[in-house]
Order: C-alpha cells, then sequence, then structure tokens
C-alpha cells in the first residue's frame, strides 16, 4: 500500500494569491446567519432526545424521548424575535447575509424565509436537520444531503448553490463536492482565502467558514458574556485583515451568527457596533459566499497539476530521479515515505528527497557526489552532461571560458578531486563565475569532513533549485 497523508498544512504557502476583490476592496466580509430554528434534535421531528447544543442553557444535556421545554423556547426565541431584530438590522444598513438554512428549520420558517428572499438574501443549505452527522454511516449522509436539497428546493423555489452542514463527519466534504450541486461548500476552517479542492474529477470551490469570530462562543466555554467583549474581538479581526489587505494581501473575513444567540438585545448591540465600524471604513466589500464564491471562479480559476503525492511509482521515479544527480535510488526510496499534499510544492518534495539523502550510508552519500561532474570538465567539453547539469552550468557562463579560465579550472578540479576523493559541488545558479572560482580556492583549504558535508549541502540546494523549475 502506498504510505500517503491527506491533510494539507501548505494551502497556499507563503505566497497567497491577491484576492483582486472588487474595487479593489481590503477586505470581503461575509454574514452568515445560520438559521437552526425548526431543525434542531427533538422527539418531535422523529429524533431520539432534545437538543443540547448551542443555547444559553448553562450544562446543558440531551433529555432522551422527552421534549426539553426550555430549550424549545431558546430556539422558538431566534425565529419569533431574534431573526426579525437581526431582519431589521441588516436590512437598514443594506449589508448582505448569507443564509445557512437547515431544510427542515426553513420548511417550519415560511415567514422568515419570505422575508429572506424579498431582503435579496443568499439562501445556502445547512443540511436536511441540524444533527451530529459524525457517526453516521456514509450513505444515510449521502441521502440526508440529497433530501435536504430536494426539500430546500420545494421551501425556497431554487436549489441551494452553498453548503454548509457544521456538525459534520469526515465524509461531508467529499460527499457534499460529489453532488456536483454547490458552487462552494464550507465545512472546513483553514484559510482565510477561498481554494479549490479536487474531489475525484470535480473541481470544488471551498470557502472556509469560522467557529470563533462566532456568536457560539456566548454559549461556549471560554468564549463572550457581553456583546462589547464581540464587537471587540470582530474589530480586532478586521483591523488585521484590513492592515494585510493594505500592504497588497487582501483575505475575506466570515463572521457566524445566530439568531437565538446574538438577536437578544444585550448581544446585538456589539453586532450593530462592528457593522458601523467596518462600514466607516474604504475598500470593504461586504458580500454573500455566492458572490465571493462568482469572483472567484472567474479571477482564481483552478488549474489541475500534477501533483508528487498522486504518481504511481514509475511515473514518480521517472520524473525526480535525477534530481539527486544520476541517483534514482533516492527518488525510490523518497516514494514510500508518508507523502501527501505538503510534498506537492518544490520545498515539500525536496525535504522528502533530502531525508533519504541523510539517512543514507556514508558511501551511499559518497556515490552521490561523485555522480556529479566536474564543473566545466570534460564531460561538459564533450556534451554528456545531464541536460539540468548543462542548463546549471551555462547559467554561470561555464559553457563559454576563455582558455586561461577553462585551465584554471581544470588545475582546481584536478586539485580538489586528488585531496577530497570526490568532485567539487556547488548550486551554480547561486554564483557567478567569479564567485565559483573564490568558492574553489577557499574550499580547497578545509578538511575532507567538512567537504564531505558542504558538498552534500550542495546537492540539497541544487535539488531544490531544479525542484522549483517543476512545482509550484
Amino acid at each position: 500500500m502506498t504510505n500517503r497523508y491527506p491533510r494539507d498544512f501548505r494551502g497556499y504557502g507563503p505566497n497567497a494569491p491577491d484576492a483582486a476583490w472588487p474595487s479593489g476592496a481590503k477586505v470581503a466580509i461575509s454574514m452568515v446567519l445560520n438559521y437552526e430554528e425548526g431543525g434542531e434534535n427533538n422527539v418531535l421531528h422523529g429524533d431520539a432526545a432534545s437538543e443540547a447544543f448551542l443555547s444559553d442553557i448553562a450544562g446543558a444535556a440531551m433529555w432522551p424521548g422527552m421534549r426539553h421545554w426550555n430549550m424549545e423556547s431558546i430556539y422558538e426565541y431566534g425565529a419569533r424575535a431574534g431573526f426579525w431584530r437581526l431582519h431589521r438590522l441588516f436590512t437598514g444598513l443594506k449589508v448582505p447575509v448569507t443564509i445557512y438554512g437547515v431544510a427542515t428549520a426553513l420548511a417550519r420558517n415560511p415567514e422568515q424565509v419570505a422575508a429572506m428572499k424579498d431582503a435579496g438574501w443568499e439562501i445556502a443549505s445547512h443540511g436536511w436537520k441540524w444533527v451530529e452527522h459524525k457517526d453516521m454511516p456514509a450513505e444515510v449522509e449521502r441521502t440526508q444531503i440529497a433530501e435536504a436539497i430536494r426539500l430546500h428546493t420545494e421551501v425556497v423555489g431554487e436549489p441551494p448553490k452553498g453548503w454548509y452542514t457544521g456538525r459534520c463527519s469526515a465524509n461531508t466534504v467529499a460527499l457534499t463536492a460529489e453532488t456536483g450541486e454547490f458552487d462552494w461548500i464550507s465545512d472546513t476552517y483553514d484559510d482565510d482565502l477561498p481554494y479549490w479542492l479536487e474531489v475525484g474529477d470535480r473541481d470544488q470551490l471551498v470557502i472556509p467558514y469560522t467557529l470563533e469570530a462566532n456568536d457560539m462562543r456566548f454559549a461556549t466555554a471560554p468564549g463572550y458574556i457581553e456583546g462589547e467583549q464581540f464587537f471587540q474581538y470582530l474589530k480586532d479581526s478586521f483591523d488585521t485583515l484590513y492592515a494585510e489587505g493594505l500592504a497588497g494581501q487582501a483575505k475575506m473575513f466570515s463572521v457566524g451568527l445566530h439568531n437565538r444567540l446574538i438577536g437578544r438585545p444585550g448581544k446585538v448591540a456589539g453586532l450593530k457596533r462592528f457593522l458601523d465600524y467596518a462600514l466607516s471604513h474604504d475598500g470593504v466589500w461586504f458580500a454573500t459566499r455566492g458572490q465571493i464564491a462568482a469572483h472567484w471562479a472567474e479571477h482564481h480559476p483552478h488549474q489541475r497539476i500534477e501533483r508528487p503525492s498522486k504518481m504511481d511509482r514509475d511515473t514518480f521515479v521517472a520524473r525526480f530521479g535525477g534530481i539527486i544527480e544520476h541517483s534514482p535510488w533516492v527518488a525510490e526510496r523518497a516514494f514510500d515515505l508518508e507523502l501527501g499534499p505538503a510534498h506537492d510544492s518544490a520545498v515539500g518534495l525536496q525535504n522528502a528527497l533530502v531525508r533519504i539523502l541523510r539517512s543514507a550510508s556514508r558511501a551511499e552519500k559518497l556515490g552521490v557526489l561523485n555522480a556529479h561532474p566536474d564543473l566545466a570538465g570534460k564531460l561538459a567539453a564533450a556534451k554528456r552532461l545531464t541536460a539540468e547539469s548543462t542548463a546549471e552550468q551555462a547559467s554561470a557562463g561555464l559553457d563559454a571560458l576563455t582558455d586561461e579560465e577553462r585551465a584554471t579550472f581544470t588545475r582546481l578540479n584536478t586539485a580538489y578531486v586528488e585531496k577530497f576523493g570526490f568532485p567539487f559541488i556547488i548550486a551554480v545558479r547561486d554564483n557567478t563565475k567569479a564567485s565559483i572560482m573564490a568558492a574553489f580556492e577557499r574550499r580547497l583549504a578545509n578538511d575532507t569532513d567538512t567537504e564531505f558535508t558542504e558538498g552534500l549541502r550542495q546537492v540539497e540546494r541544487i535539488a531544490l533549485l531544479r525542484l522549483k523549475a517543476m512545482l509550484p
């Protein structure tokens, strides 16, 4: 079995793309209102117990086989009072909203759905029911996703183009992507920018969500206990992202809300302060997630690349067997490491290759050093270098030496090999002809162990430069 690790710790790496938000906005803000009231666990809904998640009841627990009147009434507050308070706030400020709508909740709240539609809000799917999915078999979850789409379409009048389960399983992202129904999905929390996820033949756009810039922290510990704390956290987040945008690194900022939480008077005051604060800045784009998805698809369309972690052994060795000069065994062993998305970049794959080199025997390392040609030596003159070595030596002008320079290189090569027993190795692309000669003279004064170590360090550097010409 090939040893592959699926998690992606690299993402965009050190150089995230320029988001290029409309009108040069410094930050895109996505206000998300979760509509779960009427879709939560309840024996009336055919569930085994009452709800216990995200309410103001301290230490709430599920009541098996029973209705929990207090819990029900808190959820009902969200629909009856909280939603309308938030509706007035957002429509009054003309701030667009994305609804994460649980399908069964939407079906039980027709007036609120009508108000969402009248306001022009995006209504995405928040699943069929607001229940835990972690132990749900994939086939059951797949069926429930299909039922959520069907019921949502029936209630709202059009199918959802975005998805967020929330209480998801390890299968949720793949299952929602495989439907091919969604412009975006949001069951991740792993970035400040949208990104593309390859799920089989499907290129699925992911818009990461948030659990920290989220009023759920009013109902969890550690959390917010007053609206001012919520405002301050949102403000600090905004200020950081806005400053990054001014520096040319524009990001997006998701804010998660719930009717029964932020819809309370003492909490909503903090939200209003934040909206007023953000609206007072130029270069802020309040957008639905659908608008963000459309922008990203237009300006940052996905381009598939050949990923080392997805290659079979023969392809991997054929592509990378020459990165360490004439030493395909390094790539052969690297293929058996725990490779994953982090190794699909030049830096990542170089690390895998040099791990093999570093753990090799001294005899194997010496073989790698001896596999390298002399600089401007006989192989170069006979045009018998590898394509990589030929290009590298040419980059420093070693293919166009004067007779005097060639004689100097021949003398230095001979002296170096006689002293150390392996060729002089240097990352030519980092140097000029003059700096190479100077390094030659300087390093001839070292002892063998020092040069053995330095030669391997240069091999590692050459590998990185070669991979950078092939991979991100």
